[in-house]
């Protein structure tokens, strides 16, 4: 690579996403794509499958996080509402939602065997 080459790369821009214990904390690229992951040693008892999916459900709320900066950015620059849904960009509201979901969906407190008292 010469220095043209080097300065027509763009900057890559990461984002970050953890579960509300903290325990557990993703790096991604704007599309989601992880580029680290952090999971405290008492995560790793958990069953493989909810660990999985719950790194993945941190890659997507990154992504939507991504998603929202990126629309508010081109927004900022003039871009029309229509051009940015064309972008597949998330609003503010889908993001909300698909957050709500996921919360129903997914167990994000360490599971027990024992029952609250």
């Amino acid at each position: 690579m010469n220095a043209v080459d080097e300065q027509q790369q763009p900057e890559q821009v990461e984002w970050t996403a953890a579960a509300r214990s903290g325990a557990i904390s993703v790096r991604t690229t704007e599309q989601g794509l992880p580029l680290g992951i952090t999971v405290e040693p008492a995560e790793l008892q958990r069953d493989p499958r909810g660990l999985a999916e719950e790194v993945l459900r941190l890659c997507k709320s990154a992504a939507a996080q991504a998603g929202l900066a990126r629309r508010a950015e081109l927004e900022a620059r003039g871009a029309s509402k229509e051009a940015l849904a064309l972008m597949g960009l998330p609003t503010p509201e889908e993001v909300s939602r698909q957050e709500y979901v996921e919360e129903q969906e997914y167990e994000t407190e360490q599971q027990s065997w024992l029952r609250p008292i």
